[in-house]
């Protein structure tokens, strides 16, 4: 089953995959600024574009371009500034 999310007035859109071990999200996001939250741990890949992110505990931003990754633990929050127009994917669980 595919479903479509959207996020922060339609700036952030993602299709969701479920039926699978994990479920797996593709996105795009707007240039801008943005704060999420997890329940469950997540993996997200940069497929184009560029995402700077500041994980829940940590005072640091890290940048994150195109086939980069980044690992964000279950049940916190993350910020991601978007300086251009970007593409992701999200493994979860």
């Amino acid at each position: 089953m595919i479903t479509h999310n959207e996020y922060f007035n339609g700036n952030v859109q993602s299709l969701a995959l479920q039926g699978h071990d994990k479920p797996v999200t593709v996105g795009v996001m707007a240039k801008g600024e943005y704060e999420f939250g997890t329940d469950a741990p997540e993996v997200m890949r940069v497929v184009v574009g560029e995402l700077n992110v500041k994980l829940s505990g940590n005072s640091n931003w890290q940048s994150f371009k195109e086939g980069a990754e980044f690992h964000v633990p279950g049940d916190s929050k993350f910020q991601l500034q978007v300086p251009v127009d970007s593409a992701y994917l999200c493994f979860y669980g």
